[in-house]
């Protein structure tokens, strides 16, 4: 597809990954979000962390099965996308569950089991970004670079058992199953591929 490979398509994308923030900070500010600002806020942000999650995921399967290498253009830029919605997520819960009393937050990660797993998903992805770029790259080697990139297949099972016990309480799991099944058939394809790559010559 040409247009994969138009100037303006990195420019285009950025922009559409930033009108969901973009929405919700106005939504706030002008008193959009519902009975329960704080709760809406948070949540929504932590939906888009997944949604980017999903596509940075699927870029892979895409470029191989569509034939589009172009798309390898945008996975960094979304990656980071991905951290910067966790990101506002994990600000969010720190400012208006917490108050950005840092001891309060320190003593309640620990002790709710889906605070504590999206905190260590967030960690994992403070890591990836911090190497996502070329002199992280060339710095630590293309082996060590790429074994730790792969802490992304444990960033979306983390975030999804994050949204399976925030759930849990009203005992809702039907965006939980979609997201669960979306992000457990990309992770299964890209083990199907490394299994294949490692199969011996010739064995079926």
């Amino acid at each position: 597809m040409a247009a994969l490979n138009h100037r303006a398509l990195k420019p285009v994308v950025f922009l559409l990954c930033l009108l969901p923030a973009a929405w919700l900070f106005w939504a706030a500010a002008n008193d959009q979000l519902g009975a329960n600002p704080a709760e809406a806020l948070i949540r929504a942000l932590g939906d888009w962390t997944l949604r980017a999650l999903v596509l940075v995921l699927a870029i892979t399967p895409l470029r191989v099965l569509g034939g589009w290498p172009a798309l390898a253009r945008l996975r960094r830029m979304l990656g980071l996308f991905v951290f910067f919605y966790a990101s506002l997520h994990w600000l969010a819960y720190a400012w208006f569950d917490m108050g950005f009393d840092w001891s309060e937050v320190l003593v309640d990660i620990p002790k709710r089991p889906f605070i504590l797993v999206g905190t260590l998903a967030w960690l994992l992805l403070l890591a990836l970004a911090a190497t996502s770029f070329n002199r992280a790259i060339r710095a630590l080697g293309a082996a060590r670079w790429q074994a730790l990139h792969r802490g992304v297949y444990a960033v979306a099972v983390l975030a999804i058992l994050h949204f399976f016990w925030m759930r849990a309480g009203k005992n809702d799991f039907a965006e939980v199953g979609v997201y669960a099944v979306l992000l457990g058939s990309l992770l299964a394809w890209r083990v199907w591929q490394r299994f294949k790559r490692q199969r011996p010559p010739g064995r079926r």
